[in-house]
């Protein structure tokens, strides 16, 4: 079988796999189409190993290392699904409280990739708080694929009630300093995005090539942003001149960062999309923000 590498893959596959991602095709249909494309020794099931998630491999940050203290905690989201389980870590052997990060996941519940990203931020100072939409349905289930389709039964302005039920949560805790900012990835940039909407006290939000808000909702932004796109990601970037205009005529503070020539998803580094430059840049970037504004 042949060795495939990054640079052998068509943009039509990376778009292929958003569209199959994002649930605008099914699995059929992804597969399907997906055979055009292994051509020169190179089969689907090649194709489909290396354009899936590698969690094992690619964790940065081991979920037993012993520079943290995480622990799977619940808390109450009445106005959402319930009961919400969620990945709660903070820096090892810290008696002093700690400004909080909100880290939300994607459209396919808490999975391991995003657990890893938790705890970046909590060795990078903070106290992080990751939860699971996925909770009321049983949970993140093992893999991306049954994680799509189970988020895609639930409500997302009720999975908003849970992040935002979070946000209480973790800025009541004993550990925070009440300070707390959010940072989430695709549906988690859109979750980031409604939490500045509809939190007047949240101190900061980072999205990550998150869908906008309406221009309407603007004016009730009170938090800082900072917002990261990717420069291959037309559909998410669609609505990104309006909202940028929006932020303007009404005076937010905003700083935002378009990494050219990188697909949606560049800071998932469990997938072919990830692209190490643009996604370190970025990540530097968050935690600057978030340590001048939770700080």
């Amino acid at each position: 079988m042949k060795e495939i590498r990054k640079e052998d893959i068509s943009q039509e596959v990376f778009d292929l796999y958003d569209d199959y991602a994002h649930n605008r095709i099914d699995r059929r249909q992804f597969m399907n189409k997906l055979s055009a494309y292994a051509i020169g020794g190179i089969t689907v099931a090649s194709l489909l190993s290396f354009i899936m998630p590698k969690y094992k491999e690619t964790l940065q940050i081991q979920p037993d290392d012993p520079r943290l203290e995480s622990k799977y905690i619940t808390y109450k989201s009445p106005k959402g699904g319930g009961e919400i389980k969620a990945l709660l870590s903070r820096p090892a052997g810290t008696n002093t409280k700690l400004p909080g990060i909100i880290v939300v996941h994607e459209n396919r519940g808490l999975n391991p990739h995003i657990e890893d990203v938790g705890r970046r931020a909590a060795l990078a100072g903070f106290v992080s708080l990751a939860p699971d939409a996925l909770t009321p349905l049983g949970g993140y289930p093992g893999n991306d694929d049954d994680g799509r389709t189970l988020q895609s039964q639930r409500d997302r302005n009720e999975m908003l009630e849970d992040f935002i039920a979070a946000f209480e949560y973790l800025k009541s805790d004993s550990t925070c300093t009440g300070k707390v900012g959010v940072v989430g990835f695709c549906f988690g940039g859109w979750i980031a995005n409604m939490m500045a909407v509809r939190l007047p006290d949240l101190a900061a939000a980072v999205p990550f090539y998150g869908g906008q808000p309406e221009a309407e909702s603007v004016p009730q932004i009170h938090a800082p942003l900072l917002l990261h796109y990717a420069g291959l990601d037309t559909r998410v970037n669609a609505g990104w001149p309006a909202y940028e205009e929006a932020l303007k005529k009404n005076k937010k503070e905003y700083k935002a960062y378009v990494y050219p020539d990188v697909n949606h998803g560049f800071h998932n580094d469990s997938t072919p999309r990830y692209d190490k430059e643009a996604a370190e840049l970025a990540w530097q970037r968050t935690i600057d923000f978030f340590k001048e504004k939770l700080g």
